[in-house]
């Protein structure tokens, strides 16, 4: 079973978060930050993960810190439960509609980090999760976990609708990647890095 879990504590944050690949979709959620707690909650559903996350942070100061490592112990996690990447499909896509929004993700586990974002938004907030937050978790948890991330929202009106698109089909698109073939390791080289 590929279970890992992971805490980590800062003198901005203390994160917890616990993460069974092969679950269920069911979430504890608990960031202190409703929106966020949204999110999360839709990426272990249609990801099929079973997630725990419990996160206290300096929310006195503003979202920045908790959204930002909350995505690196989950990238963490996540790349603990892959292991050596041997028998999973490695690529992952999905377009998720949310109403007039469409989000699009598109990833390979790779052990190669990177992020390309094409998102834009005409609101400054969500509640109380700041809108910039959106790229700086994918950002962290694509270098935390080793992921190439291509994530797009080709149109929409909503803010909320395109956020939700983007957690949706990032859950979609690695449920996709991290389920297993049966073979071996997917590449060319011999080898993930």
């Amino acid at each position: 079973m590929r279970v890992s879990e992971a805490k980590r504590v800062t003198k901005e944050t203390d994160v917890f978060v616990s993460l069974s690949l092969d679950g269920t979709g069911k979430s504890e959620i608990s960031t202190g930050i409703g929106f966020f707690d949204h999110m999360l909650t839709a990426l272990a559903m249609h990801g099929a993960f079973d997630l725990i996350v419990k996160v206290t942070g300096d929310l006195e100061v503003d979202c920045h810190h908790t959204i930002e490592d909350t995505a690196i112990v989950l990238g963490d996690v996540f790349a603990a439960c892959i292991g050596d990447k041997k028998g999973i499909n490695r690529y992952g896509s999905a377009f998720v509609p949310m109403d007039e929004s469409l989000g699009f993700v598109s990833l390979d586990i790779s052990g190669r980090p990177f992020l390309v974002f094409d998102v834009s938004f005409t609101s400054d907030r969500m509640g109380t999760f700041d809108t910039q937050m959106v790229v700086e978790f994918f950002r962290a948890f694509a270098f935390h976990s080793g992921i190439t991330l291509h994530a797009k929202v080709p149109y929409g009106a909503n803010d909320h609708h395109k956020t939700e698109a983007l957690f949706k089909a990032l859950g979609q698109s690695l449920k996709q990647a991290a389920a297993a073939n049966g073979g071996g390791l997917l590449s060319t080289k011999g080898v993930l890095d």
